[in-house]
């Protein structure tokens, strides 16, 4: 029987893909015309500036496993990187009265030196170290099947071989600790924090909750290893070439298609209902929501009355925003060492990222949001006209429906389809822009904000505007992620598998679930 992927975000494309390859019968079925999820580039502002829509950065795809399989292919078939050696990322802020600006680089060392204190510069390197020697057991705790007790167990046994009975209690309690409580506890100065803990955002964490202790030198060390590698051209490249894999593995891809329903027989799968007819298949695999697996596809099954009331009360995490700005030249920035950055914060750390994560949580539009600048033209110029530059913000401490403006200037009254919210919020960014590049305003030719309704519009798994698969505090992540009793990817459902950002290892465009589950499927990973 063939087998059946629902949904072509990056875990569907690598699902599908290696399960082809090995020489699998394969469907895949999105609901919208293109492949791709939340991986597209567009000329969204004008004609020759071309913008990654939504993610962007691709150093957890090319250091994970389903690149070392899927690499070569994409590459013979268009999605080449552009890559930084130098300048890697930045923090920026202004603390009382003084500015503040960290760069990281490509180089620990160099990166170390840019610390005022002597002790944070060793402390540093000994904390990538450190990691180097914990590596195999985070990443095997990540690429793993962690709802299995045969796998917990394996990783136990191999944490404790090469790490010892301190080594492990060591390693727990940096995995219970925020990123905050991490970075102030192991550094005495300010850079190391502001310099990472707005990275935690990106992971659906904010620098107040558990696991950041590890996540951090994760970052840290990935970063420093694979750098911030960009598709050339533009990230609906990277698509391309996965749609050119596919089709020549004899994948049948059908876009313009939603899946309505999985259907049963004798409790296990057997077809998948969709809006153009109904697709046989032996087995399943749904990159969906735990609402939409659960609450629609699984509507039928008696199976599942647990997880469907449990995917009921999943929790989305806090939504986020884009902004893409087409520019008359690059960023004037006051800092020139942030002109050769490409991806920048404009944060003081777990500080005012805390504070802003505090006020979406609560509902508030951020007085002081985080923004993440991407300057994807310093490293691939011709996304936009000779002269010119693209812009790339993001902000991942918007509430899907704001119930006020945390600095009482913004009314909020008809949420994110009035024009006057979504103009004041551009103008509250490109403010804080401005103060860091003086002038840019002026450089603006146009502008894209994409809501948190816009991506929800464009992706339902972004439920409630949260592209990262829904809330990342530890009741939600690693063991309990989506939530207990759903924590495999191999549903209760006899034939019906369940990866995507809602699942373990979470968020991020590295294919994790769509990597493991394929490689279970084909008898290479243990269930």
């Amino acid at each position: 029987m063939s087998i059946v992927v629902v949904g072509s975000g990056i875990n569907g494309l690598v699902a599908a893909a290696e399960l082809a390859r090995a020489g699998r019968t394969v469907t895949l079925l999105e609901r919208a015309p293109r492949l791709g999820g939340f991986i597209a580039s567009q000329e969204r502002t004008l004609p020759g500036f071309v913008h990654d829509v939504y993610s962007s950065w691709h150093p957890l795809f090319v250091s994970g496993g389903a690149y070392a399989l899927l690499g070569a292919d994409l590459e013979a078939r268009g999605a080449r990187y552009r890559n930084t050696d130098g300048a890697l990322t930045a923090s920026t802020a202004d603390v009382g009265g003084e500015r503040r600006t960290v760069v990281g680089y490509r180089d620990p060392g160099r990166t170390a030196a840019g610390f005022s204190r002597a002790r944070d510069r060793e402390t540093y390197l000994a904390m990538l170290d450190a990691f180097g020697a914990r590596a195999g057991t985070v990443f095997g705790a990540l690429g793993g099947e962690l709802g299995s007790g045969r796998t917990l167990g394996a990783l136990g046994w191999r944490a404790l071989r090469a790490l010892g009975r301190r080594g492990v209690a060591s390693l727990a309690r940096d995995a219970m600790s925020s990123g905050r409580a991490f970075l102030r506890r192991e550094f005495d100065g300010w850079e190391a924090d502001a310099l990472w803990a707005p990275w935690l955002l990106h992971a659906g964490l904010g620098p107040q909750h558990a696991t950041g202790g590890v996540m951090v030198p994760v970052f840290a060390a990935t970063l420093h290893q694979f750098g911030l590698p960009v598709v050339d051209g533009g990230a609906g490249r990277f698509v391309a070439a996965f749609e050119s894999l596919l089709r020549d593995a004899g994948v049948d891809i059908r876009t313009g298609v939603e899946a309505e329903g999985i259907e049963l027989r004798h409790g296990r799968a057997c077809a998948v209902r969709t809006s153009a007819g109904v697709v046989d298949a032996g087995t399943v695999i749904a990159s969906v929501s735990p609402q939409a697996l659960y609450g629609t596809l699984l509507a039928e099954s008696g199976a599942v009355a647990r997880q469907r009331a449990d995917a009921a009360r999943h929790r989305p995490g806090r939504g986020a925003a884009q902004i893409h700005l087409a520019l008359d030249r690059p960023v004037p920035w006051e800092d020139p060492a942030l002109r050769e950055v490409p991806l920048i914060h404009l944060s003081d750390g777990s500080g005012s990222t805390g504070v802003a994560v505090a006020q979406a949580d609560a509902g508030l539009l951020p007085q002081v949001p985080t923004i993440v600048v991407g300057q994807q033209t310093l490293l691939d110029p011709q996304r936009a006209p000779e002269g010119k530059a693209t812009l790339w913000l993001q902000l991942q401490e918007v509430p899907f429906a704001p119930v006020g403006d945390a600095a009482g200037l913004i009314d909020t009254r008809g949420g994110w389809a009035e024009a006057t919210l979504r103009d004041r919020f551009l103008d509250r960014v490109l403010d804080r822009l401005e103060a860091f590049a003086p002038g840019v305003r002026a450089t603006v030719l146009a502008a894209d904000l994409i809501t948190p309704a816009d991506l929800h519009a464009a992706n339902p798994n972004a439920v409630g505007g949260d592209p990262y698969g829904g809330d990342a505090e530890l009741d939600q992540n690693l063991l309990w992620r989506p939530f207990p009793g759903a924590a495999r990817h191999r549903t209760v459902v006899p034939g019906v598998w369940h990866i995507g950002a809602a699942t373990h290892p979470g968020a991020g465009l590295a294919g994790g679930s769509g990597h493991l589950v394929a490689q279970q499927l084909l008898g290479r990973r243990s269930r």
